[in-house]
């Protein structure tokens, strides 16, 4: 189970990179894998690698002051590709807990929200405007803030968000579908306790 997801501010790693898929994220020979801890080298690894596994010093996560940014502000069209949860799983096991962009692969999407990870879609223009924010001043703060839906910027702007109501239950309480039942398997055997199944399935 994840922990609640709760109000933060952060600094933004901007990644303006346009159609970047799941196998960018993290590339295929780290799938063999299925713990979510211990991925972060991966992310972007063939990125942030050259060919003799040194760092590159020209991308952007492995600049200076990057280290400890949570919310990456990425290009159109992100996490397409293969359904891999390792993609997400990379992405909150480096630090990122929120990824603004103007538009998520679905299946990408939901993969982040089951595993705490905010997609927060933002319209084309506002998304033009938040890469020409961090372009001016690198170390603005963004501020997630999950229960009210809205990301608070700089001078007392507030850039509203939508997520589906469900998922945002999950996050704020830290869980997923099956914590969600769990924690009514009381409620479910009173249920159950109450409507006798209309088959007796036990019968010879």
């Amino acid at each position: 189970m994840a922990e609640p997801f709760e109000t933060f501010t952060s600094r933004v790693v901007p990644l303006p990179a346009e159609n970047v898929d799941t196998d960018q994220i993290i590339p295929a020979r780290f799938l063999k894998t299925t713990e979510k801890s211990g991925l972060a080298g991966a992310l972007f690894a063939d990125w942030r690698y050259r060919p003799d596994g040194t760092p590159d010093p020209g991308f952007v996560f492995n600049r200076r002051g990057m280290a400890g940014r949570q919310i990456l502000l990425a290009g159109g069209n992100f996490g397409g590709g293969s359904s891999r949860e390792h993609a997400p799983w990379a992405l909150v096991a480096w630090g990122i807990r929120a990824i603004l962009s103007s538009g998520f692969a679905d299946i990408f999407r939901s993969n982040a929200l089951k595993n705490g990870l905010l997609p927060i879609a933002v319209e084309t223009e506002r998304h033009r405007q938040l890469f020409a924010l961090v372009a001016a001043d690198p170390d603005v703060e963004l501020t997630v803030d999950l229960e009210a839906q809205v990301v608070h910027l700089p001078g007392d702007e507030d850039l509203p968000f939508e997520i589906d109501p469900f998922a945002r239950r999950m996050l704020l309480a830290g869980t997923d579908e099956i914590g969600y039942v769990l924690s009514r398997s009381a409620a479910i055997e009173a249920h159950e306790a109450t409507h006798p199944p209309r088959v007796d399935t036990a019968a010879p």
